[in-house]
């Protein structure tokens, strides 16, 4: 559709009625709802979608506002809506569904209440409902979504411009009180609907009475409601809804207590017993049934009807019916039932609050559908105008009754009448309470066989009051027989008469009535005859003794609540209502002026002082104070009574000061509202009648009786005198007074009365005195009356006003009172009206500290002229300085965020202008008085502190406000934060020289309002620092203190929340652009490049810490941090509070390890010295040996949790040296316990291996701490590579998951996105010699396969040349990178970066030796553990020896005959020899193992596995002919295999050069721990006739744990495993850590040919053990062993120690040397590689500094033990071995590396245990005889004791060496601690 567009050349407003998105030429977007003004010569929008609407534009300009010429009601809701829609839609989004729904009610509401105002058509009555309820679901909804409070006035919102200040202070603190604490109603109703009762044990009708019982009296409150159920139990008469619901009225708020409770009583209606069986008798009783009860108090939380279950109980003992409620209030209900097990009584129960009328409009359906109404006994706490109630309320209590001649108790049934005074029965006036009309007669419940019943039943009797008289009730009294015939046969009678003969009521209260002997209902018919009878026993003669001593009684309570009644005969005129009172008295007073005088002074007292004007003080009758003004109004007719009222009062005034009893008198003075109008009435109407007569005559008697008040008010008396009490009673009614006399005076002389009354008062009173309080609360009835609105009036009565209040606030008594008063005076001030006199009185008083709203006000009105007088006034600087530091604090205080409640932002931006243009006035009078010469620090520093607070607001960061209310404060305010940072500015300049002043104290406030996200904000602001910078450069030659304040403040702010990426950007540019031209530019360019690298990782880590749960980016994000602050800040204080912080992080992850490892950086920190160490963060205040110990014993418990037991055993050692060294060997038994269970923990707990990713994380929308970087993750247990992979994916879901593992490119690097490089590599474990070791249980060894791991490895195989089909090993290469990390896994993280990549190329012929070397490794293991029965079954040895010899039959081996012993390469190859003839070596060394393996097999092989060992024999000669093996060679021969029992002790080893070069580096072993416990998990290349075959398994295809288990032969447990091998099944249920998993989809998935992306699949050296590293494989170079000098660092805040120890000895450093068993072998000379793994780790942390991880500088003790443990000694010579040739990474660069690294002081591991020389392989040849070696010393002799020195030439030294004692640690500052 085509719309004809506006050609616009003149002023419209306009509404948008649909949105529009201006896509055509010149095209204006518009959205629907906006309003705007324009004026264009050109078509613009579509004139369809717009509607033409009336406007004003207020304030033109840039900042103009187009406000619609509509209701505002209409505006608002519009506004609103629009802001709630927005909202609403982010409710959906937070899951908030409750609120999200409720709102949409309220907005669908608010819509068609929005169409019914626009069109106009309702009555005002009807649009002024439909406002209010418009304007209530507004303000719902602004609470409900945390918005501001709309101050409204009748409806419409209040514009703050238009009003006072202090008039909007009341409108804000009204609507704030009325939301907050809404005025409690003073009336309660609860209503109840009964719904079903449900039981199994039905069959008979019921009834159900409730009534409200007060617990703590033990009476009932209210008449009973009363169901009747049918047998099914629900209600009899569901169409009748009054007769299921009804109303208990009238309860008042002391109604609503704990013990006050809602009380069921249950009849049933049948037979006498409730399991008889059914007989002729039709005769039905009621009998009890059950009980309920709940407390009202429960229902006062629930803010809709509840369905309550209510549980019911059975009286089995009915003698205890009567009480069985209470009995159930008190808890004691063990002895009664539950009437079943699923009995209850379902009911609906609601409070609700205010008059019954409101309710009636608020829940009209309830009204209309039907309700009952049960009323309380008694009236109401308010009673209403013409309120009729007569209702008598008896209760049945109990009775005495003989047996009557029979052997058995009665069953007694009460049957009761009405009866008129005529005797005959009064119809439908006995009710058994409300929901069911009333009855003829009643019949009481029968108690079975009680001959003392006692029923506690209640019902009414609504008589008539004109009925009362001569009325009586009767009570029969019937034996209820159980007999067939079913009679109930009458044995007697009772009766009562309702009022006595004088016209008094039956009293209340409990009566002992006779019971009449009568047989025969005849004798009833005729009431006269026993009328004439006594009915009761307390009124018999005292000769009637014979009825006095008959036992026979009957009681009965009564209790009447009527309005007409009464029961006291003495005083018959309350009987008459208050207002048929004021009639009477009125009528007297005015009446004959002889019958007057002969009453005034018995009637004026009577009826004015007690009965009529002062009752209607009192809240219950408050109602009637219309009724009386009214009367007074319209019919009182007393023309003269003006006259004797006057005298009246004059004369009880008159006699004040004499009395001696005041209490007449008071009593007078308090109804001086209602004579006064009395009087004024009373002279209107005589002057109406007379024309005006007597005029003078009245004003004369008016004055006189002012002249006698004003007297007796001049008294000064005592505080206890009476009079001074009389004169208090007078002033809190006076000021009602001035309203009826300006009826007839005029304004001024109102005035002149009130202001010389007030002025009589006793100027000097004691503070104490009560009149002090009541003079207040008078004048501030005064300014809120009328007459003080009249500005006429006003000028009269200010004098005094002022007078009265200065008194008070200089004396500083009642402020509160004071600034009440003050906000009424200061509302009625206008812009255009004078404030002379008001500023004068502020300009006396201007010390004084008033209220916000007063002094707004005042500051608001102000002119230029105003503060020009204030400032002059002012004789003395100390005068103006005092001021301006009071009115800056006064500031301060107005914009505290507690000043006023959250949602008065229309009252905090009020403030913030009148604020703002004070603090411009004021500034210039602090520029022209406090500078130069004059200047004052602290008026400046308070200006300041203002200033920066003032900016800082929350209600003033406009970026939090929606668009359309920042669009509004910017119209009306402008940004104010803006406006006072060019004031600060300004006034920084001004400052000059004395700008040092404020350095470095104003660099953090000054830092705070620089991260205010306000552009032009920071423009002003940031080139301060410059100013800063430059200033304390030429103080002090540097600007050391601006850095240090800067670091300081950056980290608290930023952690706030403050800052962003932006503000990074712009401090960067503008202050580098600043010092471009400086002379320290270097040193600034050094502080700028700090502080903005600071910032990135503060950014970095806030965003991490907004995510919900700990994750990686989190724990690296806080290490990165820690490390910053360490390493280039220097900031020992915040680098412990990120400790710490780390320390949480890693403990909510459960990294115990990682926590335990974070948590020692601190206790390094600490010495074992008694230095006091004060209160820091969680820790109190102790010693720093105390301290240390507690960090001993946590980081021992979460070593323990993380099942790292090595580490904790060296932390308990160091403890328990120390608890030696104390003689506290009760501690030291502690501690070696624990050492033990960690022992035993080890040994006996399983653990799993991890596994490890290399994570590489590309592009720049990583953090910065991530950015472009490499690291290797330690993973959870039982993760493997896929869900590694998910769990990086779902930490940064917007990363795209790259599918190969090459090094990316640069556009990778700079690309604007970020790319995960995932793949799995094998850690190189650094402790050999324990994983070499024959013997050592798995247990142990598995610790140090993946612990304290600094390199790791990752191999891809490719093919180099041509590749030969027939026989792919000769060209099969391995690509084998070596990453090498910052620290070591496991550390402070999970995750360490790379620093340096390795890559070296393995031949195929290293590759084979090193698969034939592994698989040899594997089947020792095996053979070992079956030998020594380690072994549960002998499965695992049986897949392996099947897997190697199917391997080997189908022609592996001689696939590497084939490839490597041919002619052809051994001629080609020469350098190859010594490889050719160890691959030689390996292969008849494996077939010699196969044998013995094969022997062993045969021992231990069950029977059902006989044939497969036969098979296994058979094949293996295959194998050893088609090798053309006849025998074994001479040096295999001469060296049978040799397996050891398993035990260290008993093993020998020994070593065969090792002929493999340093390239032909092995891989690391890792096993999981979940297979069996000498399986290894290995894998080897395989040798089919399928060559793709033959490749996968040369690539690495390893063996699961499950799969070692499995009988069938594995394509994977062999080193030649065949293509015949069966599918691995899975007999343990533990997952593998190089199972392979399935692939990840679309971004997430890996294709399969990258095998480096799973364990499975990546090449065969990637999850190979290796023994030997290529690092350490050249363990053949002699090298001169030297003993390095340890270095050890002792760092605090103060300056960074580096101290050398010449005395270092291996005890240095050793605070965590996992025990490792020594080595058996003698010591050789270690090479290159190894001298440094021996010694040179750790020894200068001077070195570490460059590393970007930069920990271990900040230790104490960065150490580790020298070389010379180690070294070769004159005992133990070296052991020569061949020189091979270098590896591709050279030892001495590796030796340069690793001497310039230093390891962390969290490292436990490389800390203090020196890498030990790396041994050769072993060989099966027969050991030499030589002596086993002796028993592995003790762990902790491992390091020297601390406290025992052994001398050199000591006999118990083996080794000769001199002991060197350990250096005691220099003394250091830690600042923090």
């Amino acid at each position: 559709k085509i719309h004809t567009l506006i050609p616009v050349c003149i002023l419209y407003c306009v509404s948008v009625l649909a949105s529009f998105r201006g896509t055509v030429q010149h095209g204006l977007p518009l959205e629907i709802g906006d309003t705007f003004v324009y004026s264009l010569p050109q078509g613009i929008f579509p004139c369809s979608y717009i509607h033409l609407k009336n406007a004003h534009i207020k304030n033109k300009g840039q900042f103009e506002t187009v406000i619609p010429t509509e209701d505002s009601v209409i505006t608002e809701m519009t506004s609103t809506l629009r802001d709630w829609g927005a909202m609403w839609k982010r409710l959906y989004v937070k899951n908030e569904g409750d609120l999200f729904h409720r709102l949409w009610h309220v907005m669908n509401e608010i819509l068609d209440l929005r169409r019914q105002v626009l069109v106009g058509h309702l009555t005002n009555d009807r649009m002024k409902d439909v406002k209010q309820h418009i304007t209530a679901r507004l303000d719902w909804g602004n609470e409900q979504l945390s918005l501001d409070l709309v101050p409204r006035r009748e409806f419409s919102m209040v514009d703050p411009d238009e009003i006072s200040v202090t008039e909007l202070f009341k409108l804000m603190e009204h609507r704030h009180r009325k939301k907050e604490t809404p005025v409690p109603a003073s009336m309660h109703h609860l209503f109840v609907h009964v719904k079903s009762l449900m039981s199994s044990n039905l069959g008979e009708e019921l009834e159900v009475f409730f009534h409200i019982y007060d617990g703590r009296e033990n009476r009932p409150l209210s008449e009973r409601f009363f169901v009747r159920l049918n047998k099914n139990g629900v209600p009899k008469s569901p169409e009748k809804t009054e007769r299921q619901c009804t109303l208990f009225v009238d309860l008042g708020s002391s109604d609503l207590r704990k013990d006050v409770y809602i009380v069921v009583h249950i009849m049933r209606i049948g037979r006498m017993g409730a399991g008889e069986k059914k007989n002729l008798c039709s005769i039905q009783y009621r009998r009890p049934f059950g009980c309920a009860v709940v407390s009202i108090a429960d229902l006062l939380t629930a803010d809709s009807k509840d369905d309550h279950l209510l549980k019911v109980y059975a009286c089995t003992t009915e003698s205890e019916w009567y009480q069985i409620h209470e009995n159930i209030m008190r808890k004691v209900n063990s002895r009664y039932n539950l009437s079943g097990s699923n009995t209850g009584l379902a009911v609906s129960l609601q409070l609700l609050h205010g008059d019954i009328e409101q309710l009636r409009r608020e829940y009209m359906v309830l009204f209309t559908r039907g309700v009952s109404i049960t009323k309380k006994l008694g009236f109401s706490d308010i009673i209403m105008p013409g309120e009729m109630r007569n209702d008598l309320y008896m209760t049945l209590e109990k009775g005495e009754f003989d047996k009557g001649g029979k052997s058995v108790a009665r069953n007694v049934e009460i049957t009761v009448y009405v009866l008129d005074i005529e005797g005959q029965v009064m119809k439908s006036y006995v009710a058994a309470g409300s929901g069911e009309p009333g009855g003829d007669e009643y019949h009481s419940f029968v108690l079975y066989h009680n001959n003392s019943p006692r029923w506690a039943e209640q019902i009414k009797l609504p008589i008539p009051v004109d009925r009362f008289r001569g009325s009586h009730v009767r009570f029969e009294f019937r034996h209820c027989s159980t007999k067939d015939k079913g009679e109930k046969k009458l044995f007697g009678y009772s009766f009562v008469h309702l009022m006595q003969e004088d016209g008094r009521t039956l009293p209340d209260g409990t009566h002992e009535l006779i019971i009449h002997k009568c047989e025969e209902n005849a004798n009833l018919q005729d009431s006269s005859r026993y009328l004439k009878l006594p009915f009761s026993k307390a009124n018999l003669p005292g000769n009637n003794q014979a009825v006095k001593g008959t036992k026979e009684s009957f009681w009965i309570t009564s209790f009447l609540c009527s309005t007409k009644l009464t029961q006291n005969g003495k005083d018959r005129h309350l009987s008459y209502t208050i207002v048929g009172l004021l009639q009477l008295s009125m009528d007297l007073l005015s009446s004959d002026r002889s019958l007057t005088s002969r009453y005034v002074t018995e009637l004026f007292p009577l009826f004015f002082q007690v009965h009529i004007i002062n009752l209607l003080q009192d809240s219950k009758f408050q109602h009637f104070k219309p009724v009386m003004d009214t009367y007074i109004e319209s019919h009182f007719a007393g023309a003269l009574s003006y006259r004797d009222l006057i005298k009246v009062l004059k004369w009880y005034v008159d006699r004040v000061i004499d009395a001696e009893h005041q209490d007449h008198i008071q009593q007078v003075l308090k109804a001086t509202e209602y004579i006064f109008k009395y009087i004024i009435q009373s002279r209107r109407l005589f002057a109406l009648a007379t024309g005006g007569q007597s005029e003078e005559e009245f004003r004369c008697c008016i004055h006189e009786l002012f002249m006698s008040i004003r007297f007796f008010l001049s008294q000064e008396n005592k505080i206890t005198s009476p009079v001074t009490q009389t004169q208090a009673v007078f002033l809190r009614t006076f000021p009602a007074v001035y309203g009826e006399l300006l009826k007839i005076f005029t304004v001024r002389e109102v005035a002149g009365f009130v202001r010389e009354t007030l002025g009589s008062l006793p100027a000097t009173t004691h503070a104490e005195c009560p009149l002090e309080a009541v003079k207040l609360h008078c004048i501030a009835k005064t300014v809120e009356s009328e007459l003080y609105t009249n500005p006429e009036s006003r000028c009269i009565l200010l004098p005094v006003v002022l007078r009265l209040l200065q008194t008070h606030m200089q004396e500083q008594r009642d402020l509160v009172m004071c600034a009440h008063i003050l906000t009424s005076m200061l509302s009625l001030i206008r812009k255009d009206d004078s404030v002379t006199t008001v500023s004068t009185a502020t300009a006396e008083h201007h010390g004084t500290v008033l209220l916000s709203s007063c002094l707004l006000a005042l500051l608001r009105q102000m002119s230029d002229k105003h503060y020009q007088q204030l400032l002059q006034a002012f004789t003395s600087k100390d005068d103006l300085r005092d001021f301006l530091l009071q009115i800056f604090t006064v500031f301060r205080i107005l914009i505290r965020p507690e000043m006023f409640p959250k949602d008065w932002t229309v009252m905090r931006l009020v403030t913030n202008n009148v604020i703002i243009t004070t603090v411009l006035y004021l500034s210039d009078a602090l520029r022209k008085n406090f500078l130069n010469e004059k200047f004052d620090y602290k008026v400046w520093d308070s200006y300041f502190y203002l200033s920066v607070i003032f900016i800082n607001q929350p209600c003033l960061q406009l970026e939090s406000f929606s668009p359309s209310k920042r669009k509004r404060v910017l119209e009306k305010y402008g940004d104010m934060r803006v406006m006072m940072g060019c004031e600060i500015f300004s006034m920084w300049q001004n400052l000059g020289e004395h700008k040092l002043n404020f350095i470095p104290a104003m660099i953090g406030p000054f830092l705070e309002v620089t991260l205010v996200p306000q552009p032009d904000l920071r423009n002003v602001m940031i080139p301060i620092f410059h100013d800063m910078m430059d200033w304390e450069q030429r103080r002090s030659g540097n600007f050391k203190q601006v850095e240090a304040k800067l670091i300081d403040k950056l980290d608290s702010l930023m952690s706030e929340g403050k800052g962003d990426e932006t503000y990074r950007e712009l401090f960067n540019s503008i202050l580098l652009k600043k010092i471009e031209r400086e002379t320290w530019r270097e040193s600034g360019i050094s502080l700028i490049a700090t502080v903005t690298r600071l910032m990135e990782r503060l950014l970095d880590y806030r965003d991490c810490m907004k995510l919900g749960e700990v994750d990686g980016k989190k724990i690296g994000c806080t290490v990165s941090l820690l490390n910053f602050y360490k390493t280039e800040l220097n900031k020992e204080e915040m680098y412990i509070r990120y400790i710490h912080k780390l320390y949480e992080l890693h403990l909510k992850a459960q990294n115990y390890t990682e926590a335990s490892y974070t948590l020692l950086l601190y206790d390094e920190l600490l010495e074992w010295s008694d230095r006091p160490l004060r209160e820091f963060l969680n820790y109190p205040m102790q010693s720093e040996w105390q301290r240390k110990e507690y960090l001993h014993l946590t980081i021992v418990q979460n070593f323990d949790r993380g099942k790292c037991w090595e580490n904790g055993i060296i932390l308990c050692r160091e403890l328990a040296d120390q608890y030696e060294s104390y003689y506290d060997y009760r501690n030291l038994s502690k501690m070696r316990m624990m050492e033990a269970s960690l022992y035993d923990k080890i040994m006996d707990q399983q653990r799993l291996e991890p596994e490890f990713f290399r994570v590489g994380f590309y592009g720049k929308k990583f953090p910065f701490f991530l950015r472009n970087k490499e690291f290797v993750c330690r993973g959870h247990d039982y993760e493997r590579l896929e869900a590694f992979q998910q769990r990086m994916l779902n930490e940064f879901p917007h990363a795209i998951a790259m599918q190969h593992v090459n090094q990316p490119d640069q556009t990778i690097y700079q690309a604007e996105a970020q790319y995960l490089q995932i793949y799995a590599v094998s850690p190189i474990p650094e402790s050999q010699d324990v994983l070499q070791r024959d013997g050592v249980p798995d247990n142990i060894k598995s610790f140090y396969k993946v612990n304290h791991i600094w390199r790791f490895r990752y191999d891809r195989p490719f093919h180099k040349g041509t590749k030969d089909k027939e026989n792919e090993f000769k060209s099969l290469w391995v690509e084998r990178t070596t990453l090498t990390l910052v620290q070591s896994l496991p550390g402070i993280s999970r995750w360490f970066e790379v620093e340096k990549r390795e890559l070296v190329e393995v031949s195929p012929l290293e590759n084979a030796i090193e698969v034939i070397e592994n698989k040899n490794l594997q089947l020792r293991t095996l053979i070992a553990q079956c030998q020594s029965r380690q072994m549960q079954n002998i499965n695992p040895l049986t897949m392996c020896l099947n897997g190697v010899i199917d391997a080997a039959v189908n022609g592996g081996l001689a696939r590497y005959q084939e490839a490597f012993f041919v002619k052809d390469y051994v001629v080609n190859h020469p350098e190859d020899g010594e490889k050719i003839g160890r691959l030689r070596e390996l292969m008849f060394e494996q077939a010699h193992i196969l044998e013995y393996g094969l022997a062993v097999h045969e021992k231990f092989v069950p029977q059902d596995m006989r044939p497969l060992h036969k098979k296994l024999v058979d094949q293996f000669h295959v194998m050893k002919s088609s090798l053309g093996i006849q025998e074994f060679p001479a040096y295999v021969r001469a060296s049978p295999v040799h397996f050891t029992n398993g035990s260290p002790r008993s093993s020998c080893r020994n070593s065969v050069p090792n002929i493999i070069s340093p390239d032909g580096a092995r891989v690391v072993a890792r096993r999981s721990p979940l297979t069996y416990p000498a399986v290894n998990r290995y894998s080897s290349s395989s040798l089919s006739s399928q060559a793709s075959n033959e490749v996968s398994n040369i690539t690495g295809q390893s063996e699961s744990s499950d799969e070692v288990f499995n009988m069938q032969p594995s394509p994977s447990t062999s080193s030649l495993s065949s293509n015949h091998s069966a599918s691995p099944n899975v007999t343990s249920s533990a997952p593998s850590s190089a199972r392979g998993s399935p692939q990840l989809q679309d971004k997430h998935k890996h294709s399969r040919e990258n095998s480096c992306l799973s364990s499975r699949e990546r090449p065969v050296s990637a999850i190979y053990p290796n023994p030997l590293d290529p690092a350490q494989v050249n363990t053949h170079k002699q090298i001169n062993t030297q003993t390095m000098r340890a270095t050890f660092s002792s760092w605090s805040l103060d300056s960074v120690k580096e101290v050398n120890n010449t005395q270092f000895s291996d005890t240095v450093g050793k605070l965590l040397c996992p025990p490792v068993p020594p080595s058996s072998l003698p010591p050789f000379t270690p090479s290159p590689t190894e001298c440094q793994s021996a010694g040179l780790v750790s020894n200068s942390p001077v070195l570490s500094g460059s590393y970007s991880s930069g920990i271990s500088s900040m230790s104490r003790c960065s150490v580790s033990e020298a070389s010379g443990t180690e070294a070769t000694t004159g005992d133990h010579p070296a052991h020569q071995g061949p020189t091979m040739p270098n590896s591709v990474s050279s030892g001495s660069d590796e030796l340069i590396r690793r001497e310039n690294k230093t390891p962390p002081p969290y490292s436990v591991y490389e800390r203090s245990n020196p890498r030990r020389p790396v041994h050769l392989p072993h060989s099966l040849s027969i050991p030499p005889s030589v002596d086993p070696p002796a028993l592995p010393p003790k762990p902790h002799q491992l390091r020297t004791s601390s406290m025992k020195l052994v001398p050199a030439s000591d006999p118990r030294r083996a080794d000769g060496v001199p002991h060197v004692p350990r250096p005691r640690p220099l003394p250091r500052k830690v600042s923090q601690l």
